[in-house]
């Protein structure tokens, strides 16, 4: 088990919300933060501390990233044309462990890292163990023949606590998915609000 895996729901508890809406996260039954100190009345929140929560919710959504790794996404974000908050959800979208989640061929972010590390898929045919991989329209992703058993696959194809979005195209009986195209802000089933205007002001004055 991975440090980050193990510490999945102290992400929950420290941001105060079921950042994932799963139905076994602590904050289910108590809202305040990990530790001894967790239940220390909170004050207001300054500006700062708002744009910072935003990025760290952001971040620890798709698995806890880096802040290496975030901030690269960011900047790519910021180069291409168009709204930066929209451009960053659809990079990190594109991430082949997001589409793997979003199909529901694993049941949480944390296990689509290890699932495709593990080389337990394929991209267009190719076999690809590299989570970040940035998959584009059209592509097919598949659930490798050898691991389309897997119970833990066949379980999270199961669950009844998300579908998959429009914007990938699931067929569980044969287990691909094809990325149809890359979603905007809107268009993403978060559990809870994401605010990437606030992670774009964060960085601006960091």
């Amino acid at each position: 088990m991975t440090k980050r895996t193990s510490a999945k729901y102290k992400i929950d508890r420290r941001m105060g919300e079921n950042i994932w809406g799963r139905p076994k996260s602590p904050v289910n039954r108590r809202e305040y933060g990990p530790g001894q100190h967790g239940q220390r009345r909170k004050g207001k929140l300054s500006d700062f501390g708002m744009q910072l929560r935003a990025k760290q919710k952001l971040k620890g959504y798709y698995g806890d990233l880096t802040e290496k790794q975030f901030r690269r996404i960011f900047g790519e974000a910021e180069r291409v044309k168009g709204d930066t908050g929209e451009n960053l959800i659809g990079l990190l979208e594109r991430r082949l462990d997001a589409v793997v989640y979003r199909a529901k061929f694993v049941a949480t972010v944390f296990a689509a890292r290890q699932f495709v590390n593990h080389g337990h898929v394929t991209v267009n045919g190719k076999k690809v163990n590299i989570p970040s991989y940035r998959v584009k329209e059209g592509d097919v992703v598949e659930v490798r023949t050898k691991s389309k058993q897997n119970v833990a696959v066949l379980d999270a194809v199961a669950l009844a606590e998300r579908d998959v979005p429009d914007y990938v195209e699931a067929d569980h009986s044969k287990m691909t998915a094809t990325f149809i195209r890359t979603p905007g802000l809107g268009d993403v089933p978060y559990p809870v609000m994401m605010e990437p205007n606030l992670v774009i002001e964060y960085y601006a004055q960091n």
